[in-house]
């Protein structure tokens, strides 16, 4: 989890989340140099199994999420927003999932309501689909396209995964979640599931906002998502000429 001045709704998002883990798991958080109590809250919460880190200046949200992916020990890695709310069962179908594909990402449902979110090209329900996720063409059409809903808060990653998702490009600031669909899809390690496994909060201070993005805004970020598909199959490439 990455946390940045998120002290309104952060105890409700670990509670949900302490409640799917075990003894040996672990909730690693890093903290972007808040100045509220973010950090307060985090340590009230009496529980072996979180551990607390803190950026010394803001670093945003991009890189403090991969400082968390670095210093996560476990076999599987969940992504945590810090103003979501874990569905029941979340743990269990994404870790079922990870037994196939090292990167799996699920959907998710607008906790107001209980309904998916709409696609900003289509309007109509924003979903994955599990036949779709191997193929790899179509996903990448759809990232590149601005039409594919994949939110780090409803992945999981496998830690072999972490050999083509780690380190972020140096050029990423911005949707990491992409970046980590977008190599998983190169690598053809990426599934997706069905169930909604995040009832996603959505308030002022999102950090991806819900608002339509102006034609610059736009026009960056599929640029953006070039260059990281470009990186993806740099890696790839290179992962396949280290094999013996």
């Amino acid at each position: 989890m990455a946390t940045y001045n998120g002290a309104r709704f952060l105890r409700e998002q670990i509670d949900s989340i302490l409640e799917q883990l075990h003894p040996g798991d672990e909730l690693v958080i890093v903290d972007d140099a808040s100045s509220d109590d973010s950090v307060a809250i985090a340590e009230s919460i009496a529980s072996p199994l979180i551990t607390i880190h803190r950026n010394e200046r803001n670093l945003g949200y991009v890189r403090s999420f991969e400082r968390a992916m670095g210093l996560a020990r476990g076999d599987v890695l969940l992504l945590a927003d810090q103003d979501d709310i874990w569905t029941e069962g979340r743990v269990d179908a994404l870790l079922g999932a990870t037994e196939t594909s090292a990167v799996v990402a699920s959907n998710l449902v607008l906790l107001e309501s209980g309904q998916p979110l709409r696609s900003p090209l289509t309007a109509r329900p924003w979903m994955l689909r599990s036949d779709a996720g191997g193929h790899v063409v179509r996903n990448e059409l759809s990232i590149l396209a601005g039409n594919a809903p994949y939110f780090g808060c409803a992945m999981a990653v496998r830690r072999d995964a972490l050999d083509f998702v780690l380190p972020f490009p140096g050029f990423l600031d911005e949707s990491h979640d992409l970046w980590i669909a977008t190599s998983a899809n190169v690598a053809r390690e990426l599934a997706h599931v069905e169930a909604p496994t995040v009832m996603r909060r959505v308030h002022e201070d999102n950090a991806s906002s819900a608002r339509p993005r102006g034609i610059v805004a736009a026009l960056r970020s599929r640029v953006l998502l070039v260059r990281l598909w470009r990186e993806a199959l740099r890696r790839r490439a290179r992962r396949s000429a280290a094999r013996p």
